[in-house]
């Protein structure tokens, strides 16, 4: 047996987030992508934490005020400058970052893959899933409510406006955002200058607030206000969400730029704007709308219009980013293969997803209706986030033990203090899970009710097809022996088993008896790295004249382009011309068993999945027409 190793680089790589592009821009570039959620919560967290307070009569005394905003600054530096910025930033798997980036990178550190990585990271991407369909809703809304400050006539008009917004942000999803992402850095850029600028001005005014920077205030209002310390918590949380974004977006901008944003711009930003928000409430303790009230008359509407950009553009942050998320899990098989757009002729990243984006749509619009404000859907948003906070810390501490080789007692000093914070959120949105939170909780669930039933239906048809096929080699022999008749050209037969004969290389020496003078068994595999290296993208190797065997590993953050990757390998000496292969591949039809395997009902569900998912035919970008199906039944 001849065997040779072809190595090609694929042209859809992009070039790494810190080449050619200046650190001015990625930093500008991080301001309008990573930290647009935590860049707009001003608009509701220190308001809903004034609200939990107020709930149970606790009157706005300087020293409660104090408290409040000692609570809201702690959990912006210990949340997101200490966890993510200072541990988390630094787990990145070949310079992506993400839940299931975290997760990949927590499995290679074990020689047998355990599944309890697995499931957390399938319960990660599923509460992300939830939190993607909650921070439009939220963040337009508490935008667009700045008008009942303007002009309170428009009160009514505020829930039909954020569905208008929301649903032609939707709607232009499809023709890309490579030419408006251009613009969301200035635009957030202006936006924190805007926070720090209005919160600078009331804090000159009232510059004890500052004193709120001492934590002795924030434990003083938890300890005599022990009965609201869950719900003012909850509150409180609002003002970190969006930091996951951080690590999610790694990959994208690389860790330097979203550290010196963070540092430089937004949080020195965020801390103005809290405090110029506390500052203007000790003045005015009747404010219901802090943020927009302590704005000077001529400067309302404009901060409103500002205010709805920004939400549109950590919307449009968000959106993407599940977009991601959903192909990263297609691409790990996680989910089933759904149709993918690409938007932008230059960048990889820039996806489209109708389905996806259908269902997000759907359910951000029925939020909107049914809650009607921003403070009712306050309760809905936070379960998700410090869900999905929570298992971060758990894979970072395998990260830290496994591949870091941080010893035991350096592992748990870290990991045990920031579980605690995580968990203390976590129990304070959970107790707003009858008012609101069970969405999230419904949505992930659904979300990787349908991942376990994916993978376990892929389980059982692999073990069934394993079981009616025939070794690839001893159908070679075979052929070796007993030749059929041969037609010119090549033939690629797709397979997901890298050892047997593919079902349709059989179908087709049953029904047509005739055998290609080349013959490629091309199998496509997912490496658990964002990117594969150039040398090792492709594998080639001969087994006779007429039978050789390919294959392909794309990263799970590439696109699978097979006509692309074949003619890379063409280039280093592999004979290959696309107008003269044909590409076979079978099309199951799966039947439900009456026993066996999963219950019949989840049977019918995988059996939904694969019918709606992609066909292989537009999933690995095969020409139409040189592709050859043929049609088997499968009972599972």
């Amino acid at each position: 047996m001849i065997s040779t190793e072809l190595r090609a680089r694929d042209p859809q790589v992009s070039s790494s987030a810190n080449g050619s592009r200046g650190m001015p821009l990625l930093v500008l570039g991080a301001l309008g992508v990573v930290y647009g959620d935590i860049g707009t919560s001003p608009l509701y967290a220190f308001r809903e934490a004034l609200h939990a307070s107020g709930s149970l009569n606790v009157s706005f005394a300087p020293l409660e005020v104090l408290g409040l905003l000692s609570l809201i600054v702690w959990a912006l530096t210990t949340v997101v400058t200490i966890k993510y910025v200072s541990f988390v930033l630094r787990a990145d798997n070949n310079g992506e970052g993400g839940t299931l980036s975290l997760t990949a990178l927590a499995q290679q550190s074990f020689k047998n893959k355990p599944l309890w990585v697995l499931v957390l990271g399938v319960i990660g991407a599923s509460l992300f899933i939830g939190d993607a369909i909650i921070t439009p809703a939220i963040s337009v809304l508490s935008a667009v409510e700045g008008l009942e400050v303007v002009a309170p006539t428009l009160a009514h008009w505020i829930v039909t406006i954020t569905v208008a917004i929301i649903l032609a942000l939707f709607l232009v999803q499809r023709f890309g955002t490579e030419r408006v992402a251009s613009v969301f850095g200035p635009i957030t850029a202006l936006w924190f200058v805007a926070l720090g600028v209005s919160g600078l001005v009331h804090i000159v005014e009232q510059p004890s607030i500052l004193a709120a920077v001492n934590p002795y205030y924030g434990i003083r209002f938890l300890v005599l206000h022990a009965e609201i310390a869950i719900p003012v918590l909850g509150a409180v949380f609002l003002a970190v969400t969006g930091a996951e974004a951080l690590y999610v977006d790694l990959g994208h901008f690389g860790r330097k730029p979203i550290v010196v944003a963070w540092f430089a711009i937004v949080f020195p930003c965020l801390l103005l704007n809290y405090f110029g928000q506390g500052a203007f409430v000790l003045t005015n303790p009747a404010a219901g709308h802090p943020f927009f009230e302590m704005q000077p008359d001529w400067a309302r509407m404009p901060m409103v219009i500002l205010a709805t950009a920004a939400t549109v553009i950590a919307s449009q942050a968000v959106i993407s980013g599940a977009y991601s998320l959903i192909r990263q899990a297609m691409h790990l098989n996680l989910l089933p293969r759904f149709h993918v757009q690409h938007t932008s002729e230059t960048q990889s990243g820039q996806i489209y997803m109708p389905q996806v984006n259908t269902l997000l749509m759907i359910c951000v619009i029925i939020l909107i209706i049914g809650f009607r404000s921003s403070s009712a859907l306050s309760a809905a948003y936070g379960i998700a986030v410090t869900g999905e906070m929570l298992i971060t810390v758990a894979l970072l501490f395998v990260v830290m033990r496994r591949i870091w080789r941080w010893s035991l007692l350096l592992a748990l000093l870290v990991i045990i203090p920031l579980a605690i914070i995580d968990t203390g959120f976590f129990v304070a949105n959970i107790a707003k899970f009858g008012q609101g939170g069970w969405v999230p909780v419904v949505v992930a669930l659904t979300v990787a009710f349908l991942m376990q039933t994916w993978m376990a239906g892929r389980r059982l048809l692999l073990v069934k097809t394993r079981a009616d096929e025939i070794p690839l080699r001893t159908v070679i022999e075979s052929l070796t022996k007993k030749k059929p008749t041969t037609v010119p050209g090549t033939a690629v037969f797709l397979t997901s088993d890298v050892e047997g004969a593919p079902t349709a290389l059989l179908h087709s020496l049953k029904h047509y008896k005739v055998l290609h003078e080349k013959n490629v068994i091309l199998s496509v595999v997912t490496a658990p790295t964002p990117f594969v290296a150039d040398d090792d993208k492709i594998f080639y190797e001969s087994f006779t004249p007429h039978f050789s065997r390919a294959i392909i590993t794309f990263g799970y953050m590439e696109t699978p382009n097979v006509p692309r990757a074949l003619i890379l390998a063409k280039k280093l000496g592999w004979k290959f011309d696309i107008m003269s292969t044909s590409f076979f591949l079978s099309r199951r039809t799966l039947i439900p068993a009456a026993k066996g395997g999963m219950p019949f009902w989840q049977d019918r569900v995988f059996i939904a999945l694969a019918s709606n998912a992609t066909s292989a035919t537009d999933y690995f970008r095969l020409p139409t027409g040189r592709v050859v199906e043929l049609g088997i039944q499968t009972t599972i």
